[in-house]
C-alpha cells in the first residue's frame, strides 16, 4: 500500500507569506483585543462614582478591583484547555459571550458585593481571550511572522483599555457609570456573533485535528491559488514536535522544567505592578484632589502608551525576546516611581507624559511575554501553555489592587515608589529566563525553526 502523501503546513504558509487570510484573522483580533482591554479597565474608572453614590470607604473596593482578575485567574486556565481541546475560535466566541452578559449584568448592580461577584464571573471570559488569540495568529502565520502578528493582536488590548477613560470623560457626566459596562456588555456579545459565521480558525489547530480536515483542505487551497491538497494526504506541522496530550505536566518538558515557574513568576510580578496603576490611579488621583475627567485622561494615556509602546517594540521584542523585555522591565521602575510625585503636583501635561511613558513600557513587557512565553510551547499545547502563564500570573495582578487597599492611607508619591518594586524583581527574573531559553535552544537546535529564538 502506498504511504499517504505528506502536506507540510509551515512550509505552505511561510510560501504564500502574508496573504488576506492572515489579515483578516487580524481584524477580528483587533476588535477582540479591543473590548477584552476595555472591560478589565472598565471597573477602575466606574470606582470613584461607586464611592460616591454608594457612600462606601475606599478600602472597601479592594476586592471588586481585585474580582475581575481572581475570575482571569481561572478563567486563562479553563479556556486555555478549551483552545487547545476544541478550538481556538470556539474558545474566544464562548469567552465574548461571558463576560460581555456579565458586564452587561454590571451595569444593574446596586452594592459592592453584587459588583464583585458580577466582575468575578465576566473576569472568567476576560481570561480567555488572550491564551487563545495568540494561539490563533502565530498558529496561521508565516515564520517570519509570528511573533510580529501576535504583537499586534495583543498591542491593541491597551487601546482598549484607554476606551473607557475616554468614555468616562465624555459620557458619564450625562448617562453615569452605568454606561461603562453597558457599552462594554453590548459590543462583545455583537463581536461574538459576527466572529460565529466569519472569524477563520487556526490553521495549525485543524492539521491536527482530524475532525478539521475538509475546512483545513478548503482553507489551504484558498490561501495558495493553484494548489490543490492531493487525496487522503497526511498534514504534519514539520517544524515542531507535538505534546502527546493536552496535560499541564508536558509544559515542564522539553527544558522547560525551570523556565515555566519562572515565566509564571514573570507574569504575576508585571501584572501586580501594572493592575495597582491600572486599578487604582483614578480613585488616588481623585482622593488628591485632582478633578475625575484628570484621572480618567491617566488611565486613558496609560493604555494609548501601552498601544504605541507595543507597536513600536515590534521588531525589537521579535529580534531579542526576553533579553528587550528585561531592559523594559529596567526602565520601568523609575517611570512608574514617579507617577505619585507628580500627580501629586498638579501638572497635568507632565502627569499624562510619565503615564503614556509608563504604559509605553509596562504594556510593552506584557505583550512581549504574551507572545515570547506562547512560543516556548509547541500548537498542541500553546493556548494551554499561554492561559496557565496568564492564569497563575493573574496572582499577581490580585495581589496588587488587594495590597493597595491595605496601604491606600500612605502619601500618593510615596505608594507609586513601592508599586514600582515588581517590575525590579521582574527584571531580574526575565533576565534569568533569557538565559536559560538560550541554554535549551542551544542544546535542542531543531527548537530555532519552531521560531522559538527569533
Amino acid at each position: 500500500m502506498a504511504e499517504a502523501p505528506v502536506v507540510q503546513v509551515s512550509h505552505v504558509l511561510d510560501e504564500r507569506g502574508i496573504t488576506s487570510f492572515q489579515v483578516q484573522l487580524v481584524v477580528w483580533s483587533v476588535l477582540i483585543a479591543l473590548f477584552d482591554g476595555y472591560d478589565i479597565s472598565a471597573i477602575a474608572l466606574a470606582a470613584p462614582h461607586l464611592v460616591r453614590e454608594w457612600h462606601v470607604d475606599r478600602s472597601a473596593l479592594g476586592p471588586v478591583l481585585a474580582a475581575s482578575n481572581i475570575g482571569v485567574l481561572f478563567g486563562s486556565m479553563i479556556f486555555g484547555w478549551v483552545g487547545d481541546r476544541y478550538g481556538r475560535k470556539t474558545a474566544l466566541i464562548e469567552s465574548l459571550l461571558l463576560f460581555g452578559i456579565f458586564t452587561w449584568l454590571g451595569a444593574h448592580a446596586t452594592d459592592l458585593t453584587q459588583m464583585f461577584w458580577l466582575r468575578l464571573i465576566a473576569g472568567l471570559g476576560i481570561g480567555g481571550v488572550i491564551p487563545n488569540m495568540i494561539a490563533i495568529n502565530i498558529e496561521s502565520a508565516p515564520r517570519r511572522s509570528r511573533a510580529t502578528l501576535g504583537l499586534i493582536a495583543t498591542g491593541l488590548v491597551p487601546l482598549g483599555g484607554a476606551l473607557p477613560g475616554f468614555v468616562s470623560a465624555a459620557l458619564v457626566p450625562q448617562y453615569g457609570w452605568q454606561i461603562l459596562f453597558l457599552i462594554g456588555g453590548i459590543v462583545p456579545v455583537l463581536i461574538a456573533i459576527g466572529a460565529f459565521f466569519w472569524m477563520p480558525e487556526s490553521i495549525k489547530y485543524m492539521s491536527i485535528r482530524e475532525s478539521q480536515r475538509g475546512k483545513l483542505t478548503r482553507l489551504l487551497e484558498r490561501i495558495a491559488p493553484g494548489y490543490r491538497v492531493p487525496e487522503g494526504a497526511r498534514f504534519v506541522i514539520e517544524d515542531e514536535r507535538q505534546a502527546p496530550g493536552v496535560n499541564p505536566k508536558y509544559l515542564f518538558g522539553e527544558g522547560l522544567a525551570v523556565i515555566t515557574p519562572l515565566l509564571w513568576l514573570l507574569f504575576a510580578l508585571n501584572l501586580m505592578g501594572f493592575f495597582f496603576v491600572l486599578l487604582w490611579t483614578p480613585t488616588l488621583l481623585t482622593a488628591a484632589k485632582l478633578p475625575p475627567a484628570t484621572a480618567a485622561l491617566t488611565i486613558a494615556s496609560l493604555q494609548v502608551g501601552g498601544t504605541v509602546g507595543t507597536l513600536l517594540l515590534i521588531g525589537w521584542i521579535r529580534r531579542q525576546q526576553f533579553l528587550a523585555v528585561t531592559i523594559l522591565l529596567l526602565v520601568s521602575v523609575p517611570v512608574v516611581g514617579s507617577i505619585g510625585w507628580i500627580g501629586v503636583s498638579e501638572s497635568k501635561a507632565a502627569l499624562l507624559a510619565v503615564s503614556f511613558i509608563a504604559g509605553f513600557c509596562v504594556l510593552g513587557v506584557q505583550s512581549g511575554i504574551n507572545v515570547c512565553g506562547a512560543l516556548v510551547y509547541p500548537t498542541s499545547l500553546r493556548a494551554l501553555g499561554s492561559g496557565w502563564q496568564l492564569g497563575v500570573g493573574r496572582l499577581g495582578s490580585i495581589v496588587g489592587p488587594l495590597a493597595g487597599a491595605l496601604f491606600v492611607s500612605l502619601p500618593v508619591a510615596g505608594l507609586y515608589l513601592w508599586s514600582a518594586m515588581p517590575f525590579l524583581v521582574g527584571a531580574v527574573v526575565c533576565y534569568a529566563v533569557h538565559r536559560l531559553n538560550a541554554a535549551r535552544i542551544r542544546e535542542r537546535p531543531w527548537l530555532r525553526e519552531v521560531g522559538a529564538a527569533r
